[in-house]
């Protein structure tokens, strides 16, 4: 009987946590999209188009920020998926 109790409180936990990390989700993609695409437009305004070389820096870091939040972000959407159908009891 005890076991149940824990599976059961196991499951209202994780669905929490799930809906917790849903809601962060966007936050944590959205910022370093946009934080990476100001860079981007910031090397392209002040360094690309005045030909000042200090600038390349920002276009290095935007493309970090971008290359890295889309590397990241893809595998933990789909684990967050993976995660809401197991909790849910959805899983095969």
């Amino acid at each position: 009987m005890k076991v149940d109790g824990n599976n059961e409180y196991i499951k209202r936990t994780d669905k929490k946590i799930i809906r917790v990390e849903k809601g962060f989700a966007p936050f944590l993609i959205i910022v370093p999209l946009v934080l990476g695409s100001w860079f981007i437009y910031s090397w392209w305004i002040y360094g690309f188009t005045q030909g000042i070389s200090d600038f390349n820096t920002e276009l290095l870091l935007g493309l970090i920020i971008l290359i890295g939040n889309i590397s990241f972000d893809i595998p933990f959407i789909r684990s967050l998926r993976k995660e809401e159908r197991k909790a849910e009891g959805k899983e095969k």
